[in-house]
């Protein structure tokens, strides 16, 4: 064999190696860093049970969006219906007592086949629950409140969407999720009380 001959042959050798290390380091953030970077915000709007009760949970998050897969950032949401309180769990005596629900922390989700007109996405909340009693009726009347008013717990939600690209800048996403409370101590309230599945209408806007 000539040398030239040896030089090729080396060449295709790392040629080959390279080419199989390239294949085998497939990751999501590749090795020339970000390669697309924005950010959106989420209105959603989940049906959901509280002790049994239906609750219309209202729910807002956002962050920086990651090469059109990876979004972390923050959440935060809060029943606005009337959660009646049975006299049994009452903190005290007003006419319409009811439950305020609320929940916040990081939120994080990944976005399967972004660019196509329908895809999917899997999130994450990780953070606190809250559960404190009012009177509905009287929105000014805290003269009662107390240590157990509101009462506060970990949390998580993990759920999944159905993604339809309507615009550029727009996204809707019906989905479903399970909420997870654990170490809430609330008078009458176990965590499987406030624990439960969720129906969602999510839009979201940004730069996708």
């Amino acid at each position: 064999m000539t040398i030239k001959s040896m030089l090729v042959a080396m060449a295709l050798l790392t040629l080959g190696n390279l080419s199989l290390q390239a294949q085998q380091n497939q990751t999501i953030f590749k090795s020339n860093g970000i390669r697309k970077s924005g950010g959106y915000g989420a209105i959603s709007n989940k049906f959901t049970r509280i002790n049994g009760q239906f609750a219309n949970i209202n729910e807002v998050y956002g962050g920086w969006y990651v090469n059109r897969s990876f979004l972390i950032g923050v959440a935060a949401g809060a029943t606005t219906n009337r959660i009646a309180v049975p006299d049994a769990n009452k903190i005290w005596d007003g006419e319409r007592m009811t439950y305020q629900y609320g929940q916040f922390g990081l939120m994080t989700e990944y976005v399967i086949g972004s660019t196509k007109k329908v895809h999917f996405a899997v999130n994450l909340l990780t953070g606190a629950g809250f559960i404190l009693q009012y009177d509905r009726g009287d929105y000014d009347n805290w003269e009662d409140y107390d240590s157990r008013n509101p009462n506060f717990f970990f949390l998580m939600e993990p759920g999944a969407q159905v993604e339809l690209n309507l615009t550029n800048w727009m996204r809707f996403s019906p989905g479903v999720s399970y909420r997870r409370a654990f170490g809430s101590n609330s008078k009458g309230l176990s965590d499987e009380d406030l624990s439960g599945v969720s129906a969602t209408i999510t839009f979201k806007f940004g730069r996708f």
